[in-house]
């Protein structure tokens, strides 16, 4: 699969839509844990695109809230998407905020991973090195157990999620850890260059 969009480029329109460094945040983390993705699960060639659905996935979230993956698709069809990128951004929210079904391996992860990433950041922060490297899977489990912490992340999408994937919750984490710790380093200085941390 390809994309007009490069790194640079897609960031280039997150931000023409986004001012939040969390946003901000969010989007390169998911964009680096989907091309960690891509390779492991065997679509190392695609992992350009991968990873460009990854950044731009919530895309319409900071200003549409209330219409996150409906506007989506407007604001990147205007920006040349391919039908492809759109499918996929939109069926991240599927079920929740959107009709559109996850179909390929691609936006199953995307689905999963997406929640996920925001409960281990949220853990991540909690920690003294305020960094996955050090994270365990034993402690995540033991945040994804307590409902108080980190409410706003969605148990029941990342369990549907490795269910659609046919993973074990165990497997979705393990692989979300390695996949949050392959691109910590490269976000954090991404952050720091564009003067948003």
């Amino acid at each position: 699969m390809q994309t007009k969009f490069n790194h640079t480029s897609a960031l280039e329109l997150l931000r023409k839509y986004n001012k939040e460094p969390f946003h901000i945040l969010h989007g390169l983390t998911v964009e680096g844990c989907m091309r960690w993705f891509a390779k492991e699960s065997g679509y190392g060639e695609d992992a350009d695109f991968w990873g460009v659905c990854g950044l731009l996935h919530d895309i319409d979230f900071e200003l549409y809230p209330e219409q996150h993956c409906q506007k989506a698709s407007e604001l990147l069809a205007e920006a040349g998407a391919e039908p492809e990128l759109i499918h996929a951004v939109c069926s991240h929210g599927y079920g929740i905020c959107s009709e559109v079904k996850p179909e390929h391996e691609m936006e199953k992860i995307l689905f999963a991973a997406d929640e996920l990433t925001g409960l281990i950041w949220a853990a991540a922060k909690m920690r003294p090195s305020k960094s996955v490297m050090d994270m365990e899977l034993k402690s995540l489990k033991k945040k994804f157990k307590d409902k108080r912490f980190a409410a706003g992340c969605s148990r029941e999408i990342i369990l549907t999620g490795a269910e659609r994937l046919g993973w074990t919750l165990d497997e979705l984490m393990d692989k979300t850890l390695a996949a949050m710790r392959s691109c910590e380093g490269r976000v954090r200085t991404e952050m720091d260059a564009l003067g948003l941390e």
